[in-house]
């Protein structure tokens, strides 16, 4: 599988209704353009056995409380899933089939292979954006918990997540009734991309920051800020001419962005290279 056939069946699956959207598949897309011998049947696979193993487990009354427990014992005491504390931002943490090869990673990943279990054994699940950490719930009315992949399927309730938002900001953060809305599947996999982008740019791993960024262009191709950094990191392969593209047509639609007169500073540089 070389890296425009991973593209492209990420471009198709996302294409699809988002209610038919198949996040696990993907997931493992993206991760191909990094693994180019990655199996992704292999890991639908593995999700599926684990999902068995699961249903094996459940006690007869399927409570939700009963299903997360046993979901929780499974995952982090039977399989070692844990959260990695030590090396949060290694890139493996972000890409699935690491995750379940590892059996590690970070909020938004291991929420991923809870979700995906959830849904293999009739007990749906939906992720939470909250800000600076990632939470799932029971996707029925009025469910009140929310679970913490992260932290050993941790439950919590509204309050213990607005600590944690203070926890993870390490200042009072006021709760708003957004933080603990459901993402869409596009949006899922928009946020795990950005935390990939945000890994590679730290790194100073420009290329591959962009192709992180082509993939978040392709669930958001209106997003400005996408553009602008895409036109960024253009900039810094001395790739002009699309350099100048994007960023002429950030300014034009944002004149008046915070950014502008640094963007044209750079606009001012690449018309003395060019």
């Amino acid at each position: 599988m070389n890296c425009l056939q991973a593209r492209q069946r990420f471009f198709a699956e996302i294409q699809q209704p988002e209610e038919q959207i198949d996040l696990a598949k993907a997931a493992l897309y993206i991760a191909q353009e990094e693994y180019p011998e990655l199996e992704v049947e292999e890991y639908l696979n593995a999700l599926d056995t684990m999902a068995a193993e699961v249903l094996e487990r459940l006690p007869q009354e399927r409570y939700p409380l009963k299903v997360i427990q046993t979901l929780n014992h499974y995952l982090y005491e039977d399989l070692g899933f844990q959260g990695n504390k030590n090396n949060y931002y290694d890139p493996k943490n972000s890409y699935f089939n690491e995750v379940i090869n590892r059996r590690t990673g970070i909020p938004i990943t291991l929420s991923l292979v809870y979700l995906e279990l959830c849904k293999r054994i009739d007990f749906p699940m939906v992720g939470i954006g909250m800000p600076g950490h990632f939470l799932i719930r029971p996707d029925f009315e009025d469910a009140g918990i929310y679970v913490d992949a992260f932290n050993q399927g941790e439950i919590l309730f509204d309050e213990d997540c607005a600590a944690r938002l203070t926890q993870v900001y390490q200042q009072p953060i006021p709760m708003q009734p957004e933080f603990l809305a459901a993402v869409t599947p596009r949006q899922f996999l928009g946020r795990m991309l950005i935390n990939l982008k945000v890994i590679y740019l730290n790194q100073g791993n420009i290329e591959q920051a962009l192709g992180v960024i082509e993939r978040i262009l392709l669930l958001f191709p209106d997003s400005l800020n996408e553009k602008r950094d895409r036109g960024i990191l253009y900039y810094n392969l001395a790739r002009w001419r699309e350099a100048r593209q994007d960023l002429e047509n950030y300014l034009e639609i944002l004149p008046m962005a915070q950014d502008a007169a640094i963007i044209r500073q750079i606009l001012d540089q690449m018309s003395q290279n060019m």
